[in-house]
C-alpha cells in the first residue's frame, strides 16, 4: 500500500493535486467523499467537483464510517482518493456541542471509534490512498470552544494521518510542497 496525505488551504488546489496523482497511478480510481449536502450551497460544491472528476472514475459516499469503506474498497489495481477528512472529522464531531466544558472530543465514542479505526486500518490497505485534508492550524484562534475543539482535531488527525503515510504534500495557490517523500 502507498498512502499519501494533501493538505491545503481552502480553495488550495489540494483536491486538483490528489486528482492528478491518482491520474498518473494508471489504476482505476475511487473518490470516497465525505461531504454531505446538507444546503443547496454544499450540493452546488458537490455537484462542482463530480463535474470536474473523469467520467469513469467511481464515487462512493462515506460521511462516518470512513474506515470500514476503505477496506471494502481499497483493492491492488485501484487508487482510492479520500475527499476530505476535515469534513469528515466535522460529521464526526457534529455532537460535540452538547459536551460539557472541559470535555474533548476523546469523550465522543463515535469520533474515538472512527479516528482509531482509520488509524488502524490504513497501513493494512492494498493499492494506492490519496487522503485530501485541510490545514486549519495557520489562521486566527476561533471564538468559540466548538471552533477551537474542531481546530485542534482536525490539527492532530492531520500528525496522526501524515505519520502514517509514506507521502505528504502542501498545496498553495495550486503548487504542491512536498514534505515528506518515502
Amino acid at each position: 500500500m502507498t498512502c499519501e496525505l494533501i493538505l491545503g488551504g481552502a480553495r488550495s488546489g489540494k483536491s486538483r493535486e490528489a486528482e492528478r496523482r491518482a491520474v498518473e497511478t494508471g489504476l482505476a480510481v475511487t473518490v470516497i467523499a465525505t461531504a454531505e449536502a446538507l444546503d443547496e450551497e454544499m450540493a452546488a460544491r458537490i455537484r462542482r467537483h463530480q463535474a470536474d472528476r473523469p467520467a469513469g472514475w467511481r464515487t462512493v459516499e462515506a460521511p462516518l464510517a470512513l474506515a470500514d469503506t476503505l477496506r471494502r474498497e481499497a483493492a491492488a489495481e485501484r487508487c482510492l482518493i479520500v475527499d476530505c477528512l476535515t469534513l469528515w472529522l466535522s460529521n464526526l464531531l457534529a455532537d460535540a456541542h452538547t459536551l460539557p466544558a472541559g470535555a474533548t472530543a476523546e469523550d465522543l465514542p463515535r469520533f474515538r471509534h472512527e479516528r482509531d479505526a482509520l488509524l488502524a486500518v490504513l497501513p493494512t490497505l492494498p493499492g494506492r490512498i490519496v487522503l485530501v485534508a485541510n490545514e486549519v492550524g495557520l489562521g486566527l484562534v476561533p471564538e468559540t470552544p466548538l471552533g477551537r475543539l474542531f481546530r485542534d482535531e482536525a490539527g492532530r488527525l492531520n500528525q496522526m494521518v501524515a505519520s502514517a503515510c509514506r507521502r505528504v504534500v502542501f498545496v498553495a495557490a495550486g503548487l504542491p510542497l512536498v514534505l515528506k517523500e518515502g
